[in-house]
C-alpha cells in the first residue's frame, strides 16, 4: 500500500479515536424514529433562540410556563456538548437546548417555586392529540456543569398536568422528594413517580453522559411503562406496563420547577438560594404514536 495513503489512514483512525476518548463524548447514534411523531420538540441546527419567543418560529408555546417578565429567549441556551454527542434521536440535523431557571423564575404568584416549563405547540389544556389512544414520550437529558443542580431540593424534570390543575398523571423527578424518605429515595437519582406520588423507577444521575428516556402512556388500558438507556444504547424496557390513572386530559411540561425547602406552602412560601443559576440539557424530545405496537429504540 502507497506510504501516503497508510499515512492518511492512521491519521483518521487516530482522530476518530481522539475523539472517542473526549470525557463524556460519544458518538450520534442518528436512531431512526419509527413511528408517526404528534409533537416535535426537537431542536434544528438552524434553530436561533428570539425563535422562541413567537409563536410561528417556535415548537414550543411562547407564553408558558415561566417568570412573568421573562421571554424565552433570556430562559434557554444551546450548550456546548462536544458537538459529536448528539443525544440518541438527535442527528446532525438537530441540537441540544438548555432549560434554565433564575432568581426571576417565578410564574405568576408563585413564590415558593423556580420554574421554567415548555409546553409543545398544539398540547392544548383540553382535547389534545397527546392524551388518547397510545403514546409515547421521548426525552434526553444531560447534565450542565456549569449550572449544576442543588440536589437537596426537589425538581420536576418532566411531568403531565391534568387539564384542572389537581394532579400529575407522572412526574419524572430528581433532588430531594419532599415528605418522602431520602433513604429510600436518594437524592442523586432520576425517579418516576405515579399519580399517588409513589416510585415505580429510579437511576443514578450521571454527571456526564446523555440519560435517554420514554414514557408511554395507554390512556385506553390506564397504564404507564418506562423505558431508558444510556449515551447511544438502544432503549429497554426497565419496567412493566404499570396502572395507572392518565385521565383528566392536561398538558406535558419539560424543563425545571424547584420546590422550596422549610415550608409546607410550597407553592407560595420557603426557603431559594439567591443568584439561582442552574439548567438541565434536553435533547430528543418528541411525542409519538405508539398504536399497534410501535415504539421507536
Amino acid at each position: 500500500m502507497h506510504s501516503t495513503l497508510i499515512w492518511r489512514l492512521l491519521s483518521a483512525a487516530a482522530a476518530a479515536a481522539a475523539v472517542s476518548a473526549r470525557p463524556g463524548c460519544t458518538q450520534a447514534s442518528n436512531a431512526t424514529v419509527k413511528c408517526p411523531i404528534v409533537f416535535d420538540g426537537r431542536i434544528k441546527t438552524t434553530t436561533q433562540l428570539s425563535d422562541f419567543d413567537s409563536t410561528s418560529t417556535s415548537p414550543f408555546n411562547p407564553d408558558y410556563v415561566k417568570g412573568q417578565n421573562l421571554k424565552w429567549s433570556q430562559i434557554l441556551k444551546f450548550p456546548d456538548t462536544g458537538g459529536v454527542n448528539n443525544s440518541r434521536f438527535d442527528n446532525d440535523s438537530y441540537k441540544p437546548l438548555e432549560v434554565t431557571i433564575s432568581d426571576a423564575s417565578i410564574f405568576q404568584t408563585q413564590k415558593g417555586f423556580r420554574r421554567a416549563g415548555l409546553q409543545f405547540q398544539g398540547d392544548t389544556n383540553t382535547n389534545s392529540p397527546a392524551v388518547a389512544g397510545i403514546k409515547t414520550l421521548h426525552f434526553s437529558v444531560k447534565q450542565d456543569p456549569q449550572r449544576p443542580l442543588n440536589l437537596s431540593h426537589e425538581y420536576l424534570n418532566v411531568w403531565h398536568e391534568a387539564s384542572d390543575y389537581s394532579a400529575n398523571q407522572f412526574n419524572f423527578e430528581m433532588g430531594t422528594i419532599i415528605g418522602q424518605q431520602e433513604s429510600s429515595l436518594p437524592k442523586n437519582t432520576f425517579k418516576v413517580l405515579n399519580r399517588q406520588n409513589k416510585m415505580i423507577w429510579s437511576t443514578p444521575v450521571d454527571g456526564t453522559a446523555w440519560q435517554n428516556f420514554a414514557l408511554q402512556l395507554d390512556f385506553n388500558k390506564n397504564t404507564l411503562q418506562v423505558y431508558y438507556s444510556k449515551g447511544s444504547d438502544p432503549l429497554k424496557s426497565v419496567t412493566n406496563a404499570v396502572s395507572n390513572d392518565n385521565s383528566g386530559g392536561g398538558q406535558f411540561q419539560i424543563g425545571m420547577l424547584k420546590k422550596p425547602t422549610g415550608t409546607s406552602d410550597v407553592v407560595n412560601a420557603g426557603y431559594q438560594e439567591s443568584k439561582l443559576n442552574e439548567g438541565q440539557i434536553y435533547g430528543s424530545l418528541f411525542i409519538e404514536d405508539s398504536a399497534n405496537g410501535c415504539m421507536s429504540l
